[in-house]
């Protein structure tokens, strides 16, 4: 069985084509619950979404803030394993036909086994992984697995990222390379900043892979900028945000991520 980085790049390139940057949004899988986790995917794809990044929980998320925290918190507690991950990709791929990646940190991966992990992901129809914490040095055999079962890897840069750096990890990277706006953990933030517009135009410096934007975006104002500079616009504590705030209400929850998929839609599109 096959993954769908070829999706992935198709969706990203229609998105180009129609000059604009695409949608990514994010949302944990197991939060509110696993059936509800999906319901939320499909609803932010109904939205306007391209592609969705669900997160796989763990118990200790260094990059993410507060807001995503809470969520991973609360799919633990309710007992989410790697299999109700796969089945969130392969429910939210199925009902769609859209890409779905999962973003997750090394070390569960690690724990469940490489091929195991990969063979799973593709087999569930995924399109890659989002891999924030693996050094691109200690890659090597996770990306040749993935390329053995048609997955994109993509590799996260940060506005430290030095130029000589950003080269090695867009070499080794695939699908897209993921932008981290700014220094710190995963919000919203009232402003994006000049660092993500340089960050894009270094990264684009070393590679043809589209750069999509990720930390801090929660509103069609700050879509509409990022996507006048960026191929791809990432957004997940916003949707996290809007699911805590229907407190169990999920018909509410299902109406908030569909209704800021639509406004965010909106924003990526009127980008001069």
């Amino acid at each position: 069985m096959t993954g769908n980085i070829q999706l992935l790049s198709d969706t990203l390139a229609a998105a180009k084509a129609e000059d604009r940057a695409a949608l990514i949004a994010y949302l944990p899988a197991g939060f509110p619950t696993v059936d509800g986790g999906i319901a939320a995917i499909k609803a932010v794809f109904d939205g306007g979404a391209d592609v969705v990044e669900v997160g796989l929980p763990h118990s200790d998320p260094v990059l993410d803030g507060p807001v995503i925290q809470t969520a991973d918190d609360i799919a633990l507690r309710g007992g989410v394993k790697i299999a109700d991950v796969m089945r969130t990709v392969r429910e939210a791929h199925e009902a769609t036909g859209k890409p779905v990646l999962v973003m997750t940190y090394w070390n569960p991966i690690d724990r469940y086994g490489i091929e195991r992990f990969t063979e799973e992901l593709a087999e569930a129809g995924g399109a890659g992984c989002i891999l924030p914490d693996l050094p691109v040095q200690e890659s090597a055999v996770w990306r040749e697995h993935a390329d053995k079962h048609g997955l994109a890897t993509v590799f996260v840069v940060a506005p430290s990222s030095k130029d000589e750096r950003l080269a090695t990890i867009t070499a080794a990277g695939s699908g897209f390379v993921y932008a981290a706006s700014l220094m710190g953990v995963t919000g919203t933030r009232e402003s994006v900043g000049e660092q993500a517009a340089d960050l894009v135009r270094r990264t684009r410096a070393t590679s043809d892979l589209p750069v999509c934007v990720g930390l801090g975006v929660s509103n069609a104002r700050q879509a509409k900028e990022v996507a006048g500079f960026a191929d791809g616009v990432i957004v997940g504590s916003a949707f996290v945000q809007r699911i805590l705030d229907a407190d169990g209400d999920e018909a509410a929850g299902l109406t908030a991520v569909r209704e800021l998929a639509a406004e965010l839609a909106e924003g990526v599109r009127r980008a001069s």
